[in-house]
């Protein structure tokens, strides 16, 4: 397995590529700007991207779907859930004073408990609201993508539109009920472990009682 992460945008997004390295078939996560940065690496890999995916729809994670889609042709998926918030998404960035080009609409939408098959490679769907309402993560291949959901030592904040602490609450104890082995590989700052989460993150106690 290949994953390759590109660091991306003025909010620092972290852009996932995970492939299969024998198949060189790809999927890309949360592309949220400079596309051709994420370009450069899927072209010099030899990558064959089939999807493009967001974890949600805010704009530092969506910005730069159009132009991948154009050169890869890859089906863009997200939660239906979601769609509200991503169709809103230009609005948002130019609320913090950025610029996005127009979105387009997603291929297809993924829910609770399917399956991104990504060559030999496998990844569930987890529906994790509580950042925005149609938030999710993937699993497998002992990895974890959680978006904002959950970051090395914290949480997604709950205070834009969508937002919803109960929820993150709930969505927060079923990560930590994966093997603390699991690589938690988040939206934005460095990689972690549920294992290391259970026990140092700010939010862990508050939540599991």
């Amino acid at each position: 397995m290949l994953i390759k992460n590109i660091v991306v945008g003025p909010l620092e997004v972290n852009c996932f590529i995970i492939a299969d390295e024998i198949s060189k078939k790809a999927v890309v996560i949360d592309p949220g700007d400079e596309p051709d940065r994420i370009m450069d690496i899927i072209r010099d890999k030899g990558l064959g991207v089939e999807h493009i995916i967001c974890t949600h729809g805010h704009f530092d994670h969506v910005g730069a779907v159009s132009d991948l889609k154009k050169e890869t042709g890859a089906k863009f998926l997200m939660h239906r859930d979601e769609l509200e918030i991503y169709r809103a998404a230009k609005d948002m960035a130019a609320f913090w004073g950025f610029e996005m080009d127009d979105i387009i609409e997603p291929d297809d939408f993924v829910k609770e408990g399917d399956v991104i098959e990504v060559g030999s490679l496998s990844f569930e769907v987890f529906h994790t609201p509580g950042h925005s309402p149609g938030g999710i993560c993937l699993y497998g291949e002992d990895i974890v993508i959680t978006g904002d959901t959950l970051f090395a030592g914290s949480v997604g904040r709950t205070d834009f539109y969508g937002g919803d602490m109960n929820k993150l609450k709930e969505s927060f104890k079923r990560l930590m009920s994966l093997s603390e082995k699991t690589r938690v590989l988040s939206g934005h700052g460095p990689e972690t472990t549920i294992g290391y989460e259970k026990k140092e993150n700010m939010f862990s106690e508050e939540f599991m009682m």
